[in-house]
């Protein structure tokens, strides 16, 4: 099987260094690689609700390039550094993207490092008809 992966038109430079694929859509799922706060260079933005809207504007590219939307998101995992410190800060922009219910599912993780980011967001999105992948 050929992996069906997905790119934004401006893909940033992260995908490259650390050779990846943004999103592999397989058996009408889109599989989402995870999504950091990253400007198009690689490099994290300062602050921790900037670093998270920016994660959220680099996976809305993909979702795009998918052909989905935040409304096709099913499944949703989010890594925080210091997540106690981070999760009532984080949850409100959160929920700017989430629309009405029902809501996707969530998993929330506290990690210890995340590559000079604070913020990781990976989700599953189904696809509409007619875009199913391989």
């Amino acid at each position: 099987m050929t992996r069906d992966a997905v790119f934004p038109a401006n893909r940033h430079a992260l995908y490259a260094q650390h050779r990846y694929s943004p999103a592999v859509r397989s058996n009408g799922f889109l599989f989402v690689s995870g999504q950091v706060g990253s400007r198009l260079d690689g490099s994290p933005e300062a602050a921790l609700e900037d670093q998270v809207r920016l994660a959220f504007a680099n996976l809305e590219t993909i979702l795009v390039a998918a052909g989905t939307t935040f409304a096709d998101v099913v499944d949703v995992t989010l890594f925080m550094v210091d997540a106690e410190a981070s999760f009532e800060r984080i949850w409100p922009v959160l929920l700017e993207h989430w629309g009405t219910a029902p809501y996707p599912t969530v998993t929330a993780v506290g990690v210890t490092w995340l590559a000079g980011f604070r913020f990781e967001i990976k989700v599953i999105a189904r696809l509409p008809e007619g875009r199913v992948g391989a």
